[in-house]
């Protein structure tokens, strides 16, 4: 498969190293020297391009590759009040997209969980819930694409939260994310229900972002040959 990296970050840096270690090529690398080199020419043997830029470059590459008729996996974060606009696009160019908030394997699993555990803790009322995260300073955007996904789920979920607020709160109808940024952490999330009795609490920390990287080329995989808007569940069959 030729694989383009749209942003060739330490990200981008990562899944070109598993990728070509899967037996992938990359045919193209887009960075902030030669975005110009985004256009149909350039993109005409590529089978899936992969973005990880940043907020602000995130959907103008999105929508130059679905224009090129190229797949899109998408792992950047805090564009997504832009995202009904791609999806729309995306089915109007008869293309392909994937958007995922976090492409490990372990955190879609950890997602399953989040969600599970509100299920449970939905009605105790004398807990409270709360949320960490911690990434390196290098990260944008606060709080986390993966923290939003998770406080997203707690609010679907449990009908005393109306919003979440990236800051500590005392307003009981808020679900509180604190944001620390701290090198070299790669990613820690944790999701705290406190009481006066004890704490229930489920973390996940990333070691490295070879994680992340794996299920972004795993995306791209699962992508090849296909049409319509897709997530991390539907490569991971969950």
């Amino acid at each position: 498969m030729q694989i383009a990296l749209i942003g060739y970050g330490k990200m981008g840096q990562a899944i070109e190293k598993i990728a070509l270690e899967r037996g992938h090529t990359i045919g193209l690398k887009i960075d902030v020297d030669n975005r110009h080199e985004l256009n149909e020419e350039k993109l005409a043997s590529i089978n899936v391009a992969i973005e990880f830029t940043s907020p602000h470059s995130a959907f103008d590459n999105i929508m130059d590759l679905l224009k090129c008729k190229v797949p899109v996996v998408c792992g950047s974060t805090g564009w997504l009040d832009k995202k009904e606009a791609v999806d729309e696009y995306c089915l109007q160019q008869q293309g392909a997209f994937l958007y995922a908030s976090n492409f490990s394997v372990g955190v879609n699993i950890f997602f399953e969980l989040n969600k599970k555990l509100a299920e449970l803790m939905a009605h105790q009322t004398e807990y409270r819930a709360s949320m960490e995260e911690i990434h390196h300073t290098q990260k944008k955007d606060a709080p986390s694409g993966t923290a939003v996904t998770l406080a997203e789920q707690i609010l679907h979920t449990i009908p005393l939260y109306k919003n979440w607020v990236n800051h500590a709160s005392g307003k009981a109808d808020e679900l509180s994310i604190i944001s620390e940024r701290i090198d070299p952490a790669p990613g820690t999330h944790k999701v705290k229900y406190a009481s006066a009795i004890d704490d229930i609490e489920i973390i996940h920390t990333a070691h490295s972002r070879t994680g992340f990287a794996t299920g972004a080329v795993m995306a791209a995989e699962f992508l090849q040959g296909k049409r319509g808007i897709y997530g991390m569940k539907d490569v991971l069959g969950l």
